[in-house]
């Protein structure tokens, strides 16, 4: 029969078929001597094992729409990024490599901005600085329940990743959504101000008929995606335009003269963390430079 792994942990997946059966599966040996791994997401033919209640083996793998590489998951529509307008504080340098991972893996986003409850002048600052990435951005609060009406209805008919950093609220999230889904919530760290990992491995859960929300761990930092230099500014849509005004055709808008991405910078039409994430960027990369 066929069905979706909509969780994996320790070589174990558990599958539910179209019907609701759910069986905690092996995967077949021959996937691991073709280099081949399921991941949550996921569409498989699987066999259930009648000695062994409740069990069963991945048979076979069916043709992925797409494949995450962070985070490791399959067959994503969109993907909803969490940021904290309270505790944790706004890490932007994340939320850019969150945005540019995504690009890169053609994965349209969503930029969720919780905890208005706690700053909402954060919110509205954080929401104006990404207004211009393409990507729509709703403010809420988990806990107050705003603004999920309109969030909930940018999740229909869709399955969408959950992703952001520890703490930011991404089980409390999904426990307002889906009251069923029972997941722990972490409390902060008081020493570092930042999330204790409560979710430790990929899960979907049902949202609504043909909604489904899938839930990863949280991270705490991202490399830049195998990327060449000039390649790297087309994943900052906000550059497209000043870009055009820029001397060199070339331009990688770091230590060029007469940069239009600079001169917008200056003006403020470019956000300055957006400019510096990008520089940081371009850094990673030199740095990888084989010498």
């Amino acid at each position: 029969m066929q069905g979706k792994i909509i969780k994996g942990v320790g070589g174990f997946y558990t599958v539910q078929s179209g019907e609701g059966i759910l069986a905690v599966c092996r995967a077949k040996g021959v996937f691991r001597s073709r280099g081949e791994k399921p991941l949550v997401g996921d569409e498989v033919d699987f066999s259930l094992i009648p000695e062994e209640e409740g069990t069963g083996r991945i048979d076979a793998l069916l043709p992925r729409k797409n494949e995450l590489i962070r985070p490791a998951v399959a067959n994503m529509d969109q993907a909803l990024i969490l940021v904290s307008a309270g505790k944790p504080a706004f890490h932007p340098l994340l939320l850019d490599n969150f945005l540019l991972w995504m690009a890169w893996q053609g994965v349209p986003v969503l930029i969720g901005v919780g905890k208005c409850d706690q700053d909402r002048e954060e919110a509205q600052r954080i929401a104006a600085l990404y207004q211009k990435t393409g990507c729509p951005v709703l403010i809420f609060s988990a806990l107050s329940g705003e603004g999920l009406p309109a969030l909930r209805e940018k999740l229909k008919n869709r399955t969408t990743v959950l992703a952001g950093a520890s703490g930011v609220g991404k089980s409390t999230l999904l426990n307002a959504l889906i009251p069923d889904a029972g997941m722990e919530i972490g409390e902060l760290s008081d020493r570092l101000g930042r999330g204790r990992h409560t979710t430790r491995h990929s899960e979907i859960f049902f949202l609504e008929r043909n909604s489904f929300v899938l839930d990863t761990p949280g991270f705490t930092s991202l490399e830049t995606p195998e990327l060449k230099e000039e390649e790297v500014a087309q994943y900052y849509p906000e550059f497209t335009e000043p870009a055009k005004h820029c001397r060199f055709p070339d331009c990688l808008h770091d230590k060029e003269p007469d940069c239009g991405v600079k001169a917008a910078l200056r003006s403020g039409e470019v956000g300055r963390s957006r400019y510096e994430s990008y520089r940081r960027n371009l850094e990673d990369i030199r740095g990888r430079r084989p010498y």
